[in-house]
C-alpha cells in the first residue's frame, strides 16, 4: 500500500510551482467576470502575468477581517462567489456571522490528503466530533474520510455518555475532533468502565495540540495527527509521520507576508499566512488568514516535496488603540520604508504616569541621536503620535512575527 495519497505529493517543486500557477490564471480568467469582488481585487493586474510568485505579490491581500463587512454589503458571499447559491451543496456559517460555501467536488475541503498522512485507509470508522450544526467543520472533516474510504459516525460535540456508548457499540478506529475532547473523551470512557480501546488514530484540530497533550494521548496507544484548517479555506496544511512540520495541502498557494501588508517574506520569517486557493467555486485570492506562521525550509523527511508550516504561531491582527486612536502593524511597516537598512521594529505600548506611552525598538547598525530623531519623525508622521525610539542591535528582536506589542496591565 503506497505511503502518499497521490503522486501529486512527491512531484518536483518546481513542477508543482508551475503547474498551479497555470491552474491559477486558468481559473481566475474564468472566474473574475463572475465574482465582483474578485474583479475588484485584481483591478489593474494582468491575469496573463501571474506566472510566478513575483508577479502574485502585486495582487492586494484580501483579509478575513474585511470579510464581515464585505458580506453585510453584498450577501451571503460578498461576490466572491462564482457558483449560485443554489447550486451549491451546503451554505454554511462560522461566528460573526460569516458565511461560507460548500461546493459538490469529491472531498471539497481537501482534507482526503491530511486523513491518508494520518494513517487512514479505506475499512477505517471515524468518530467525527466535530459540530454539525452550521458550521464547517464537521463537514470537512467527513469528507476528508470519505475521501479515503472511511465510514463517519456524526457524533458531533459534547454528549460524552452518548458518545461513550456508541464507541462501545460501533467500535471506532479512529478520532476527529479537537485534541482537548479527545482526552476527555477517552478519561471518562475509562471512569465508566468502557475504555475506547478501538481508537487508534485521530486526526485533530481546532484547538492547541502541545506536547503534554501529545504525550498523554499517545500513552493510550492512539497514533495522533495534526492539521491546520480554516472555514473558508478547509484543510491548509496537516502533519505527516516524519512530524517535521506542517505540510501544505495541494490545492493551494501558500505565502508568508508581513503582517498588515502585501509583502511576502523570505523563508524562516515569521510572518501572517496567506492562501490562494485553486477552487472554481471559491476561488480566494491571497486570503490574509490572520495567522501566523514560518516556512520551514528544505523537503519533509517522509518524501512529500511541498512545502512545510511551522505550525500555528498566533495571531497577526495586531492593531491596538493608544490614546484613543488605533495603530496598525502596516504603519509600523510605512515607517520602516522611509528608513533603508534598519532591520525588525516592534512598538511597545505601555501605560506610565497614567497614560498610553510608545516606545518603538528598531534593529540598526547606526546609533547616531540624528537616525533616532528622524525615525521618530515618521513615526509621528505615520500615526499621528509620539513615541521614544530606541535603536537596538541587529538580530536582537525576536523573530516571532510581532510588530506591536501591547504591554499595558490588564484590569
Amino acid at each position: 500500500m503506497s505511503d502518499f495519497f497521490d503522486a501529486v505529493e512527491t512531484r518536483p517543486q518546481e513542477q508543482r510551482e508551475v503547474s498551479q500557477m497555470s491552474t491559477l490564471r486558468d481559473i481566475l480568467a474564468w472566474a473574475a467576470p463572475a465574482a465582483p469582488a474578485l474583479e475588484r481585487q485584481l483591478t489593474g493586474i494582468d491575469i496573463a502575468s501571474l506566472i510566478d510568485r513575483a508577479a502574485l505579490a502585486a495582487v492586494p491581500v484580501l483579509r478575513k477581517s474585511d470579510l464581515l463587512g464585505m458580506q453585510a454589503v453584498a450577501p451571503p458571499f460578498a461576490g466572491l462567489t462564482t457558483t449560485s447559491s443554489g447550486m451549491l451543496r451546503r451554505l454554511l456559517m462560522s461566528p460573526g456571522p460569516i458565511f461560507d460555501p460548500e461546493g459538490y467536488s469529491a472531498d471539497w475541503w481537501g482534507a482526503g490528503r491530511a486523513f491518508y498522512a494520518a494513517g487512514f485507509r479505506k475499512g477505517d470508522v471515524v468518530l467525527n466530533t466535530f459540530s454539525y450544526h452550521f458550521t464547517p467543520g464537521a463537514f470537512i472533516m467527513e469528507s476528508g474520510a470519505h475521501a479515503v474510504g472511511c465510514a463517519v459516525i456524526p457524533a458531533g460535540p459534547g454528549q460524552t455518555e452518548m458518545q461513550i456508548e456508541a464507541i462501545a457499540a460501533l467500535k471506532p478506529t479512529g478520532y476527529a475532533g479537537t485534541p482537548d475532547f479527545l482526552k476527555i473523551l477517552l478519561e471518562k470512557a475509562e471512569e465508566a468502565g468502557k475504555p475506547a480501546l478501538s481508537i487508534k488514530k485521530a486526526l485533530v484540530s481546532g484547538a492547541a495540540f502541545p506536547p503534554s497533550l501529545q504525550q498523554a494521548v499517545a500513552a493510550k496507544g492512539i497514533e495522533a495527527y495534526q492539521a491546520y484548517a480554516t472555514a473558508d479555506l478547509g484543510i491548509i496544511a496537516y502533519e505527516s509521520p516524519a512530524r517535521a512540520g506542517l505540510i501544505v495541502n495541494e490545492g493551494i498557494i501558500l505565502e508568508i507576508v508581513k503582517p498588515g501588508t502585501n509583502e511576502p517574506l523570505p523563508d524562516g520569517e515569521v510572518g501572517e499566512i496567506v492562501v490562494t486557493r485553486l477552487n472554481k467555486d471559491y476561488p480566494l485570492l491571497r486570503f490574509g488568514t490572520g495567522d501566523l506562521s514560518k516556512i520551514v525550509e528544505g523537503a519533509s523527511p517522509c518524501g512529500r516535496t511541498n512545502r512545510r508550516l511551522a505550525g500555528w504561531m498566533g495571531r497577526a491582527d495586531q492593531r491596538t488603540k493608544v490614546k484613543g486612536m488605533f495603530v496598525d502593524p502596516a504603519q509600523i511597516d510605512a515607517v520602516a520604508k522611509k528608513h533603508p537598512g534598519i532591520g525588525r521594529l516592534r512598538l511597545i505600548v505601555t501605560r506610565e504616569n497614567e497614560a498610553d506611552a510608545m516606545t518603538l525598538r528598531v534593529e540598526s547598525e547606526s546609533f547616531a541621536g540624528e537616525l533616532a530623531e528622524a525615525i521618530g519623525a515618521s513615526l509621528r508622521a505615520s500615526t499621528n503620535l509620539k513615541g521614544n525610539i530606541e535603536l537596538v542591535p541587529v538580530g536582537s528582536l525576536p523573530n516571532d512575527g510581532k510588530v506591536i506589542s501591547d504591554e499595558r496591565p490588564i484590569g
